[in-house]
This record gives C-alpha cells, sequence and structure tokens, in this order.
C-alpha cells in the first residue's frame, strides 16, 4: 500500500515527469499504514459474516496466509507486495500497481497453483481500491479504471510458465468506487468487491492470474471458495457433503442412507441447489419394526410394547390377554387359552372359543332341510362368529376367528334329520341344430333321473382353450341360440338342471364349431367399394374435363380475372392451409426440426426464469416450478421441464417436438406454452402453471369432495378442448386423467403432446406393437388392433377419462392384465358406471365405448349434451342401479362381492379404503361375512367420518349384496 501511495502522492505533483523525493514518501508511509489499518479491519468484520454460513468452502484467502504468499510479478518492476499487519499483528497481503505515467503497460501477478478439490464450479471474491483518472493532475491520457482477470486450469503446479494466450479470461474488472485525492488527505479509502464464478472445471485445480493495463489499483484480498450442501441428517436419512454442479440452475440429486434402525423401501432423495441448499426432499426413512422415531432417532419399544411395522407410528402397548417381556418386540404373545388367527393383525387382542349354539331346531321340506338355533352365549370376545353344518354325521358346530387355534374348542350341536329326494342327474345327450358363423343352436333331452320336477337348465360355454372366460344362459325349455360368436372357432358346452333340491352335475363336455367366413363372398364383397371407387373418379375426372372445355370456350382461353370470393388454397411447408382456418402442422414435416420450434414457440431468455423446486421426473429430464419475468409483464408462476444434462440430437428434437406441437393450440383447456430455452444451456419447454398437478392423483386426494356439478364442469373442460383439437385435425392418442392438469380454479387443461414418451412406469401398462407403445386400458379396440388413431378413437379414450373423474381418480379395469382387457372389450364388456353415477353420464361414457367408431359421438356433441346436463340439474339425479353397475362386467374380474375376496384388507385395498383396515380388524371385523352386517352407524363408530369414504363403504356392501341375490358371487 505504501509503494500505490507513493505513486499517487508523486502523481499529484506540478510536473507528471518530477518525483517526490523518497524522504517524503517514506515519511507518508505512518499515514498509508493507519489508513489501511482501518480500512482492513472495516473490511474484515463486515465481510465476516460469510463465514457463518456453513455452504461456502475457502479454497484461498489471501488474508489468513501468514507466510509469503508465493504470487509471482511479471514483469518484476509491474505489481509489488507489500506485507502489513492488522491490529491483531496478524500478516496482510496486498498486491498494488500504478504505472499510470509509462505507455503500453501489462503487468501480470500469477498466484500459486489452487486445488479445487473436486468443485467443478469456484467463486473468486475481490476487494481492492481504485484511483479516479480525473483526479490525477494534467489528466493522464494513458491512465485505466480497470484491470483483467484469467484462470488455467492444470492437474499439477507445472502450469505456471504458460504463454499468456493459454490463459482464459473470466472478466474485466471495475470499480464502483474510486478514491481521489480529496479522499487521501480525509483518510477515507472506498473499498470495492467483487465476485466472479467460474465453471465447469476439468482438472484438478488451477491458477489465477490478474492483468493491469495502466491503472492505480490496490489488491487488498483474494478469496477463492466453492458452495456445498452440508452433511445433513432429515427424516432418519443422512446425506453427505455434496458439492454443488457446474451449472447455475442444475439441481442435483442425492440419496441419503437410512441410519439408527432405520429402513426403506426406496432410498430418500434431497435435491442440492447451485446456491448449497437442500432441497425437495422426497421420501423418509421409518424406524423398523420394534423401534419408534422420537427426538429424530430410532429408540427401542421397552418390554410390554411393540411395533409390528415400520409404518406403525409409534411403539404401543400389547392389546388385552397378550404380553411381551422383550425389547424390541414387533408382536405379543397371547395368554393361556388365548388365540390370535396368522390373519389377524399383531394389534387386535388374543380371544377364546366361542360356547356352543344354543336350542338348535329343524324342519324338513321334502327336499330340503331348514335348521335354525340362537346364537352362543359367549362368543369368546369376537364378532366374526361362523357355524360348520356336517351334514354326513348330521352335527353342528359353532367357531370364530380363532377356533381353528384350538380345534378341540369347537362347540357341536347334533341336529337328527331326514330327506327323501335327490338333485336331478347330468343331461346325457346334446343335439346341434342350426349353425351359423355367429351362432350355434342346441336342443337336449331331460336327465334320465330328474328327481322331482325341472325348474330349469342351466348351460355353460366357452371358446375352446379359454375355459377361465365363459358365459351362463338359463333357460325353462330343452333347447338354446347362443349367439355373438366367432366364426370359425370351437366353443365348449355344458349343461345342469335344476329341481326344488338344487343344481344336478354339469354334464359332460360338447364341442361344436361356427361356420367359417366365405372366402368367396369376402372376396366379392371387398370388391364392392373399389368398384364405386373406380366409377365415382372416373365421372369425377370426366366432368372436370368438361368443365375445363366449356370453360376455355366460353372465357376464349384467356387469363381470368380472380372472383375476389374464391376461396384460396395455400401450402405451408407441403400442407394444405385454407384461409381463416388454424390446421395442425405435424412439425415431423419439417426437414429441420429447429425451423419448427422457432415457427411455432417463442425463444425466452434463460435470465428471466427463476427454478424454484423440483415438482417431479419426465423421460428427458426433470419438472420444476418456477417464475417467469418478461419485459413489461409482471412476474408470474410457470411450470418448467428441463432436458437432462448429456442428451442426444433424437432426445432433443423429440423434446422440443412437443414445444413445437404445443405452440400451435390457443385454448383455455389446453396447457398453454409460454416459449422456450434453446439457445443456452439446459434446454427448457416453459408453460403455465397448474397448482392442483395432474387430474388423477388431484382425484385420489379428494375422493368424494366434490359435488357432481363440479365433476361435470371438469369433464366439460377436457371435452372443450378435445373439440378444438379436433376441429384443428389434431388427434391426441394418450387421453387419459393422468394428461390432464388442472388448476386452483378446478379448471382442467389436455396436455402432453409428447409422441415418443414412456407412457407409465408399469411395464404391465402398454401393449406393444410394431408402431409403438399403446396404453391399452384408454385406447380404442379398433387403434389397438389396426393402429386407427382418429378422433373417433380419441372419443372412447374420452370416455374412459369420464369414468376416472366420476370414480374418483379409479383404476380402469383394476387389476385385469391388459390381454384380459382386450379380450374383454373385444367381446361387448364395458365397465360398470361408477359408483353414484348419473344413468345420463354413464349413458354417454357407453356411447363413447361404441364398438363401430362411427356410431361414437363427436367432441362437439358431448360438450352441447354436458352443456345441457349443466344447465338442468335435475337430470343428474338419477342413478344407475346397482344391480346393473356389475352385470356388465366379467364375473371373474369385478372388483366388488364377498366372493372375490380373501380378506377384508383385500377388499378395502380394492376400494381405496385400506387406511381403515386396521380399525375394522381391532373391532371383531375380521371375515367379509362379519364386514356384510355392517351398518352406517357402525362406520361413524369405528371413526369413518367423511361422508365420501361412508358412502363408498356402504356402495360397495350394497353391491355384494345385489350379486349375492343375482348369484354372480359362489357363496
Amino acid at each position: 500500500m505504501t509503494s500505490l501511495l507513493e505513486e499517487l502522492l508523486s502523481c499529484c505533483s506540478a510536473s507528471q515527469k518530477i518525483q517526490l523525493p523518497w524522504l517524503i514518501i517514506n515519511s507518508l508511509f505512518a499515514i498509508a499504514t493507519q489508513i489501511l489499518k482501518y480500512l482492513l479491519k472495516f473490511v474484515t468484520h463486515t465481510s465476516s459474516l460469510t463465514f457463518f454460513f456453513l455452504f461456502i468452502v475457502n479454497l484461498l484467502d489471501s488474508r489468513t496466509v501468514m507466510g509469503d504468499l508465493g504470487w509471482i510479478a511479471y514483469p518484476k518492476n509491474g505489481w509489488e507486495e507489500i506485507g502489513e499487519v492488522d491490529e491483531n499483528y496478524a500478516p496482510i497481503h496486498t498486491y498494488q500497481v500504478c504505472k499510470v505515467m509509462e505507455q503500453n503497460q501489462n503487468n501480470w501477478l500469477l498466484t500459486s497453483w489452487i486445488s479445487n478439490q473436486g468443485a467443478s464450479r469456484i467463486f473468486i471474491e475481490l476487494k481492492f481500491t481504485l484511483r479516479d483518472c480525473n483526479s490525477l493532475p494534467g489528466g493522464l491520457g494513458t491512465c485505466k479504471e480497470t484491470f483483467n482477470m484469467y484462470y488455467f486450469e492444470s492437474d499439477d503446479e507445472d502450469g505456471r510458465n504458460i504463454r499468456e494466450n493459454q490463459y482464459i479470461k473470466i472478466d474485466t474488472i471495475a470499480a464502483d468506487e474510486s478514491f481521489t485525492e480529496l479522499d487521501l488527505g480525509d483518510r477515507v479509502m472506498k473499498l470495492n468487491t467483487e465476485v466472479r464464478d467460474v465453471g465447469p472445471l476439468t482438472k484438478k485445480g488451477f491458477y489465477l492470474a490478474f492483468q493491469d493495463v495502466g491503472a492505480c489499483i490496490a489488491l487488498v484480498s483474494v478469496r477463492v471458495y466453492y458452495k456445498k450442501c452440508p452433511s445433513v441428517v432429515r427424516n432418519l436419512a443422512r446425506f453427505p457433503d455434496t458439492i454443488t454442479g457446474a451449472d447455475s440452475s442444475q439441481l442435483l440429486e442425492v440419496s441419503g442412507v437410512c441410519v439408527n434402525h432405520s429402513v426403506t423401501d426406496e432410498a430418500p432423495k434431497m435435491h442440492c441447489s447451485a446456491e448449497g441448499e437442500w432441497l425437495v426432499p422426497i421420501g423418509k426413512c421409518l424406524c423398523k419394526a420394534g423401534y419408534e422415531e422420537k427426538n429424530n432417532t430410532c429408540q427401542v419399544c421397552r418390554p410390554g410394547f411393540f411395533k409390528a411395522s415400520p409404518h406403525s407410528p409409534s411403539c404401543s402397548k400389547c392389546p388385552p390377554h397378550s404380553y411381551t417381556l422383550d425389547e424390541a418386540s414387533t408382536s405379543c404373545l397371547c395368554e393361556e387359552h388365548y388365540f390370535r388367527r396368522e390373519s389377524d393383525p399383531p394389534t387386535m387382542a388374543c380371544t377364546r372359543p366361542p360356547s356352543a349354539p344354543r336350542s338348535a331346531i329343524s324342519n324338513v321340506n321334502e327336499t330340503s332341510v331348514f335348521l335354525e338355533w340362537i346364537p352362543p352365549a359367549d362368543t369368546g370376545g369376537r364378532k366374526d362368529v361362523s357355524y360348520y353344518i356336517a351334514c354326513k354325521k348330521c352335527n353342528s358346530h359353532s367357531v370364530n376367528g380363532v377356533s381353528d387355534q384350538n380345534p378341540g374348542a369347537r362347540q357341536f350341536v347334533s341336529v337328527n334329520v331326514t330327506t327323501n329326494q335327490a338333485a336331478p342327474s347330468p343331461v346325457s345327450s346334446v343335439k346341434k341344430g342350426k349353425i351359423t358363423k355367429n351362432s350355434i343352436s342346441l336342443s337336449w333331452q331331460e336327465p334320465d333321473r330328474p328327481n322331482g320336477i325341472i325348474l330349469e337348465y342351466e348351460i355353460k360355454y366357452f371358446e375352446k382353450d379359454q375355459e377361465t372366460s365363459y358365459t351362463i344362459i338359463k333357460s325353462k325349455e330343452t333347447m338354446i341360440t347362443a349367439d355373438g360368436l366367432k366364426p370359425g372357432s370351437a366353443y365348449v358346452f355344458q349343461i345342469r338342471a335344476r329341481t326344488a333340491a338344487g343344481y344336478g352335475g354339469f354334464s359332460r363336455r360338447f364341442e361344436f364349431e361356427t361356420s367359417p367366413v366365405s372366402v368367396a363372398a369376402s372376396s366379392d364383397q371387398s370388391q364392392i367399394p373399389i368398384i364405386v371407387v373406380s366409377v365415382t373418379v372416373g365421372v369425377i375426372l370426366l366432368a372436370v374435363v368438361i368443365g375445363f372445355l366449356l370453360s376455355g370456350r366460353r372465357c376464349g382461353y384467356s387469363k381470368a380475372k380472380q372472383d375476389p370470393e374464391e376461396e384460396k388454397m395455400h401450402f405451408h411447408n407441403g400442407h394444405i392451409k385454407l384461409p381463416g382456418v388454424r390446421t395442425y402442422i405435424d412439425p415431423h414435416t419439417y426437414e429441420d426440426p429447429n425451423q419448427a420450434v422457432h415457427e411455432f414457440a417463442k425463444e425466452i431468455e434463460a435470465s428471466c426464469i427463476t427454478i424454484e423446486r423440483v415438482i417431479g421426473a419426465g423421460e428427458f429430464g426433470e419438472v420444476c416450478s418456477g417464475r417467469l419475468k418478461l419485459q413489461g409483464k409482471r412476474e408470474f408462476p410457470v411450470a418448467i421441464k428441463t432436458l437432462k444434462v448429456g442428451y442426444t440430437e433424437k432426445q432433443r428434437r423429440d423434446f422440443l417436438g412437443e414445444a413445437s406441437i404445443m405452440g400451435q393450440f390457443d385454448h383455455p383447456n389446453i396447457i398453454h406454452l409460454e416459449g422456450v430455452v434453446t439457445k443456452s444451456k439446459p434446454v427448457m419447454i416453459v408453460t403455465e402453471y397448474m397448482e392442483n398437478g395432474s387430474l388423477d392423483t388431484f382425484l385420489k386426494k379428494n375422493d368424494g369432495q366434490f359435488t357432481v356439478i363440479q365433476l361435470v364442469g371438469m369433464l366439460r373442460g377436457i371435452a372443450s378442448g378435445m373439440k378444438y383439437l379436433s376441429d384443428m385435425g389434431y388427434v391426441h392418442r394418450d387421453l387419459a386423467a393422468r394428461n390432464i392438469l388442472i388448476n386452483s380454479n378446478l379448471v382442467c387443461k389436455v396436455s402432453d403432446f409428447g409422441l415418443s414418451r414412456v407412457l407409465e412406469d408399469d411395464p404391465e401398462a402398454a401393449y406393444t406393437t410394431r408402431g409403438g407403445k399403446i396404453p391399452i386400458r384408454w385406447t380404442a379396440p379398433e387403434a389397438i388392433a389396426f393402429r386407427k388413431f382418429t378422433s373417433a378413437s380419441d372419443v372412447w379414450s374420452y370416455g374412459i377419462v369420464m369414468w376416472e373423474v366420476m370414480s374418483y381418480g379409479e383404476r380402469p379395469y383394476w387389476e385385469m392384465t391388459n390381454q384380459d382387457v382386450i379380450k374383454a372389450v373385444e367381446e361387448g364388456y364395458r365397465l360398470p358406471s361408477p359408483m353414484d353415477c348419473p344413468a345420463a353420464l354413464y349413458q354417454l361414457m357407453l356411447d363413447c365405448w361404441q364398438k363401430d367408431r362411427n356410431s361414437r359421438p363427436k367432441f362437439d356433441e358431448i360438450v352441447s349434451m354436458l352443456d345441457k346436463l349443466i344447465r338442468n340439474p335435475s337430470s343428474l339425479k338419477t342413478l344407475v342401479n346397482a344391480s346393473s353397475r356389475v352385470s356388465n362386467l366379467l364375473v371373474e374380474h369385478s372388483p366388488v362381492g364377498s366372493g372375490a375376496y380373501r380378506s377384508v384388507g383385500e377388499w378395502l385395498e380394492a376400494i381405496k379404503m385400506g387406511r381403515y383396515t386396521e380399525i375394522f380388524m381391532e373391532n371383531g371385523y375380521s371375515s367379509m361375512d362379519a364386514v356384510a352386517q355392517v351398518t352406517l352407524e357402525d362406520l361413524r363408530r369405528l371413526g369413518v367420518t367423511l361422508v365420501g369414504h361412508q358412502k363408498k363403504i356402504m356402495n360397495s356392501l350394497q353391491e355384494m349384496k345385489v350379486q349375492l341375490v343375482n348369484g354372480m358371487v359362489p357363496l
């Protein structure tokens, strides 16, 4: 600093060429030293705040180096190191240069080698003072008020002797505040602080260099650092120190490790931001069975307490009549003479077998025996009491859920009865009647031993080798016709008779085959369209030629003036466009996909976008929420899709292809494209932000919380958006609730226009053909079989979306496999009506699912129909009858019915009410028979207080009873 002041003061003399004597300069040394001490004291105190942030790691801080810095100045008479001490007697290193009176200055200062410690982006903080050139006497023409900063990467310390042109320039540094001669007189120093960043770095270390080209500078301190997200424990997972990424907008995904007796199915994750902050925690660890979370650690369950699952909130006291003497228990043992079933949850109390049934009586009616008794006086503490009747030994006994644990405790009561009639014998012979390509007629004789009056016959038939999918017909006659069959296919038939004693056994299998399709007839039929088309084309060509000749004669072959009202046809990139009509243009038809992007999407500067948090992940990268600030507009929220690092050119084309499609649409029910970022990295697609996310997830979270009118309003918005797309000639191909976004005002908007994306994580979700992947559960039959995608196939998908909305996000066709779905739909089966669905809406779904695509409604008709329903809410009060809801789906795939489930838990999971499983089991409802007796009052007593949940459970129970009455579910 003294050398700098010497030069500065020497420049203040009357003549620029006369230097002050060294004696005077030395006398000013004390003044300069005091100024520097106060200045550095101020710098140290004001800048030390940054050290409280744990995410900054210093690589170099020139103020803290005790000895010589070891920096090199070139030439040697340029930059000069001045060593001083502060008020704490700590060494201070400053470098100064002030060659303002000499031409062509090129003074370099090189640091020693700095290890980057694995960081790929580093920051350089400079603190310096600079003299105002205008304050110099005579206004030196060669004086500068800037200097330059450079860097050079190297894996070792041998890179110091490289040439100047090998250094990479970081920036030209200018001062915000410069000082003058007056400031020196008042002992006021104006300190500047500038921060620059460099990245990505690819080698182990680097050198910094400072170039002076003729300024008066004092470099007070240089601090080099990088940022990191510090090691932290969150949600029982430890996340390690993580150095931030090389990109200022990059979020690094980091997996955590479960600690202290905690476990997880999938490693928890957080994202390390460029500023060294942990953001967006995903997932968590849970204390394993036998441990509970307290004070962010997992503590062992004490004796007498247990925790059966990591998902249980805390250790629980052993239920009645059970105990444990050990720490970390996952269950409790039953006391002597008390039992628990294997299927009972560990939270359930241990109970005893029941006492015997009381006062058993019988009533015999030729073919039937009616037994009555009073329930046991003591049920053993459980409500799931059932009764076994062993007719062979004429003994009856009662059991409850734990009786099998102690068979000797079953309670018997004997009732002696006699019957005198048996069921009919099987039908012995079946004759075929008329057979066509789609039907088979059969007749048969009465069984040899009817054993009473035949009340009806039951005929079971199925396509050969497809026994799991069969059809039942009931007839009071000895003949039937089975229609709706496939041409040229073999079918197996079995028949049994029923009397008052019940059904007899099925007959043996009889196999018959439908007629094949006539090849000749098919050929003849196929020729008809060709002949019609040929004749039509010929007539049109003839009319055109005649019209042209007549026109030529009338106009004298002169160039006619064009009628201003005549409709013009324009060609755009190979597409015909009519004036006033917006037509969708496939971006894949462009030779250069970038041309399509820039034609249909607005380019946005990356500096206008602020990324706030990760909200999801797409095929190509992360999906974030953030804010967009455009010139002249207010900042507003947006969604940002980013293209991941290391992408291929094809991935970039496919990623931006969605923007090329989206940019052509402008409708309130279509997701709006704000623009794209293609001129910097990461490449981004920016759209409007939809607060409530995807429709399917939103509905599942708010099950039963909306009125029918609100749901119809959502459907109306989706239909309106699809009408717009259809009018433009765009076929979506993947219309599903997961691809509808919903905002805070419950406005639904169609989204997801990427054509080559992965449809779902579930490999079972798409049926793969040579043309690509198809979402089977949402796709029309002709699109699956022949890849015929049209607006009519989108209408089919819309019907599935209607079903998803009215069932609050239920999975279409539940757990049926894709092949089962294809087969069932082909055979005419359709999804049953959702619970509490208005009949008018379900009829519209069935219309959308017409096999003939030409019979399906158009989207403008759907919008008109929904508008009528909204204007007339009373039309939505008529609901679909419960008995007809389940009759349209294959029985073996029915989602409801007590015979379809092996446990109460399985039933509750199927209707999305699994959260209540433990409550049901704890209160003795551990079998489907016990559950069938539940009333609305019982539900309220159990703690099921949400009206939507009450309705869902009670409707499911009602359907069970309807199915049992109709014989759809076997007892």
